[in-house]
């Protein structure tokens, strides 16, 4: 029997530590950070519960105690057994929808397992069966050590989908066929997770704030406009706002999936946790914002 396999850190030592002692440190430091929720929540089942979350996927020392509030929030709402994790293809490499359908991944803290019945069961029509997309790619691994630090000895596993592909239909269609995975498999526990970072501005990315706006407060802006409709429940309208302004936001077509699919699973009620952008941390020429929000299937206490 042919073994299966474990795809290798591609970015730990860069976006976050290398070692397990180091980078069990600095996610303790996101939780700790002005910036962040203020302290490691322990896993309860609180209602109503969380379906899915959108937290964002840069360098942790940027965005990592933004995502604390999102991942206290999956935490204290209850966590899962399997996390369906949609993030952005950075890379290029892969076809224009990837899964994969077997194996695991490492980190540092140790193996995550692909979820390979409800992942076999999700291959179908878009979504192809390709590890390629996910060699280098970031968005979703860097999302494993939160989930992993959270679990502690608590075992789940995940499913990965890199979205080269972005657009309405595609959006629409992956949101449809990860709710109907989840229908078909109900004594499984499953949250989405929406890997994105927001708008891009500066001089690093060749998108400069009309004259007289900071970079920070543009992005602001501009982001606020998609928070919006994420807020609202709009996938639809979230993709058009993102195109009509011109919003350099990274992992849109993940976003309107999740929301696709949360809609179609029963989820009522969304709300931003934090907003925060690279420049609080280091204010510079460009910067990235950063959005840590939940969606949830009932009234938020």
């Amino acid at each position: 029997m042919a073994q299966k396999p474990i795809r290798p850190p591609a970015v730990a030592g860069q976006f976050y530590p290398g070692g397990e002692t180091g980078l069990r440190q600095q996610l303790t430091d996101c939780f700790r950070d002005p910036r962040g929720i203020g302290s490691i929540p322990t896993p309860a089942n609180r209602p109503p519960p969380v379906q899915g979350i959108v937290v964002p996927h840069a360098g942790y020392i940027y965005s990592g105690p933004i995502a604390t509030h999102a991942y206290s929030a999956l935490a204290t709402h209850g966590f899962a057994d399997t996390f369906i994790i949609l993030g952005p293809n950075h890379t290029g490499y892969g076809s224009g929808v990837s899964l994969m359908t077997q194996g695991a991944w490492r980190t540092p803290l140790g193996i995550v397992p692909i979820n390979e019945p409800l992942a076999t069961d999700l291959h179908r029509g878009i979504i192809d069966a390709d590890d390629t997309a996910h060699r280098y790619e970031h968005s979703i691994e860097v999302q494993l050590p939160f989930l992993q630090l959270l679990a502690k000895d608590r075992p789940f596993d995940f499913i990965p989908i890199c979205m080269m592909m972005q657009d309405l239909q595609t959006a629409e269609e992956i949101g449809s066929l990860i709710a109907d995975t989840i229908h078909r498999h109900p004594k499984n526990k499953t949250v989405i997770i929406a890997s994105s970072d927001f708008s891009h501005v500066g001089f690093n990315y060749m998108n400069s704030p009309p004259e007289g706006i900071r970079v920070d407060d543009y992005a602001r802006q501009q982001d606020r406009l998609a928070i919006d409709k994420i807020i609202a429940f709009d996938p639809a309208g979230l993709i058009a706002t993102v195109e009509a302004h011109h919003i350099t936001m990274c992992g849109y077509g993940p976003v309107a999936a999740m929301l696709f699919a949360t809609k179609k699973l029963g989820a009522t009620k969304a709300e931003l946790l934090r907003y925060g952008t690279s420049y609080d941390v280091h204010p510079d020429t460009s910067c990235v914002g950063y959005g840590a929000l939940a969606v949830y299937s009932g009234a938020i206490q």
